[in-house]
Formats: C-alpha cells, structure tokens, sequence
C-alpha cells in the first residue's frame, strides 16, 4: 500500500505573526502565502485618488467609510490586503474584529494592477474567485499604466465584468447612490 503525503505548506494568519517587519505586503488566499513589494508610486496615486472619491462621497451621504489598504481575515487561510475598500456603516460594526480588521466582505473592493503576470493573476483571477466566494458586490480593477477602470458587479454569485472605463467616462455605481467620478480624477 502506498500512502502519498500532501507535502503542500498551508499559511495562515497565525504564520504572519511569525515573519519579520518588512516593507512587503504578506497575504493568504486558501492557505497559499503571497508577497508583494513596496508599489509603484502610479499604482500609489491611484491608490490615493480612488480613496479620496470614495472617502469625499463617505463624508457627504454618511453611507459608510472608505479605508486604504485594510486588512481583511476572511478565514485563518483567507487574509488578504485590498488597495482600497468601501464598506456601509451597517456592515462595519458587524465585520470588526477586536484587533480592528475586517472579518467579512465590504461591499466594494478596488484593487491596482501591479506589472507583472504573477499581480495580474492574483487580481485578475484569485482575488475576484475570493471575493465573490465571500459576498463582494462589486470589484473594481484600476490600470493606472492604460488609465482604465474595469468594474465588476455580482451577478448569480460571480464578479461579472460589466463595464471598462476610460478617461472622459464617468464611474457610478448603485452600491453609492449619488456617486459620479470622472475616471481621469483617478489618475491624476
């Protein structure tokens, strides 16, 4: 009888107690560690910008908050870091943990391509198969190298595509009632 052993390391958020500060951004997706390194001051500014519109919009309607680059421990192998995220008032009091981290999906999660095929992946595929497992609404993903917008919303329990934004578009969304973005602001 032969006995194969699964010799696949799995993470969780107990490990990244263990690793040293560093500048790198350590995340989990099913038990898989990622890291990423400091960003490219674009993918920063666009970091920046998409945050002040959503933050401006949180401040007016007083709907919810905007954050950068919160932590959000779905499970001990899901524990990922977004580039931006908004979630509503209702939602953030139930999804804070006691170390102040979110414990469950915000409505809106935004991240920034960075190059590179391995960051394309994660954002492009792994992240949205996560998000939506989790109960995103919407996902928006920012080139800031094309100056494009894609914005995914869920549709029959998936992160569907529904529209590709450019410079001289304006982004609304039915998650911010009200909110209208000229997609250049988000790159300037």
């Amino acid at each position: 009888m032969t006995q194969r052993a699964d010799l696949r390391v799995r993470w969780t958020t107990a490990d990244l107690a263990l690793l040293p500060e560093s500048s790198n951004r350590y995340e989990i997706i099913d038990g898989d560690l990622l890291v990423t390194r400091a960003p490219h001051w674009g993918h920063q500014k666009a970091c920046g910008n998409t945050y002040a519109e959503l933050r401006n919009w949180s401040i007016t309607t007083d709907l919810g908050e905007a954050v950068a680059t919160p932590g959000i421990i779905f499970s001990d192998a899901d524990n990922v870091i977004p580039d931006v995220v908004w979630i509503s008032k209702k939602r953030l009091i139930a999804s804070l943990d006691d170390a102040g981290h979110l414990t469950a999906a915000p409505e809106l999660v935004v991240e920034v391509l960075s190059p590179g095929n391995d960051n394309e992946q994660r954002d492009r595929t792994t992240k949205p198969k996560l998000y939506a497992n989790r109960g995103v609404q919407e996902y928006w993903i920012l080139d800031w190298r094309l100056q494009q917008l894609e914005v995914y919303r869920r549709q029959a329990g998936l992160l569907q595509l529904v529209s590709t934004l450019f410079p001289g578009d304006t982004l609304t969304s039915p998650l911010l009632p009200n909110f209208a973005c000229d997609i250049e602001r988000l790159f300037l």
